[in-house]
């Protein structure tokens, strides 16, 4: 009987070794998913915080160009309302897992980014303009912060990685499902954007 007791003892604690080590393997997973998921969040505001600085640049810039008369009123205009629908566009973390919320905020940043190439090329017929110096102060920073933007933007997307990848693993991936972690979006190059501004002069 006592053999019994015993094999019956060591079974029972095999099986609460198995229990032991799948609860401590849970825990350890779902704090690793956590930091991921918390990397992600502190790498998009990292984006976000470089998308503010350029808009808070641009009325600056606006008003330093539109004191050349001649200048072309509707590259401005193009450059406010993109400002404008930037503005208007409310962001939160939760927009990391709506595809469609992902592409907007993409499209609109998008949107600003053209209108601001096409007035720097616009820039370029007016020689006074561009020997002004707080316009050039202007450019040198919006340039800083253009590759702020895509510096950032990498880093979101190689933290983004890290965590999708951890999240599909298995067996984290029923983790993950139980818990709720999702899959985050990528940035993606905008369409057009691998062929250059035209510069006519």
């Amino acid at each position: 009987m006592k053999k019994g007791m015993i094999i019956g003892l060591s079974i029972l604690g095999g099986i609460f070794f198995i229990i032991a080590m799948f609860v401590i393997w849970g825990i350890s997973s779902y704090n690793n998913l956590v930091t991921l998921s918390e990397s992600v969040n502190q790498s998009w505001s990292q984006v976000e915080n470089q998308y503010q600085r350029r808009a808070d640049l641009i009325p600056n810039l606006v008003s330093t160009v539109k004191g050349y008369a001649n200048f072309e009123r509707g590259v401005l205009t193009d450059v406010t309302n993109a400002r404008a629908s930037v503005g208007q566009l409310k962001v939160t973390k939760d927009v990391l897992d709506d595809p469609q919320a992902f592409q907007k905020f993409q499209a609109v940043q998008g949107q600003l980014s053209g209108a601001l190439s096409r007035l720097l090329v616009t820039v370029e017929n007016y020689p006074d303009l561009k020997a002004n110096e707080n316009f050039l102060e202007l450019q040198a920073q919006l340039e800083g912060t253009e590759n702020r933007i895509a510096v950032e933007r990498r880093r979101f997307n190689e933290t983004v990685q890290g965590y999708n990848t951890d999240i599909r693993r298995f067996p984290t991936s029923m983790l993950a499902g139980v818990f709720g972690f999702r899959n985050k979006q990528y940035f993606k190059a905008i369409a057009g954007s691998e062929t250059p501004p035209k510069v006519e002069f």
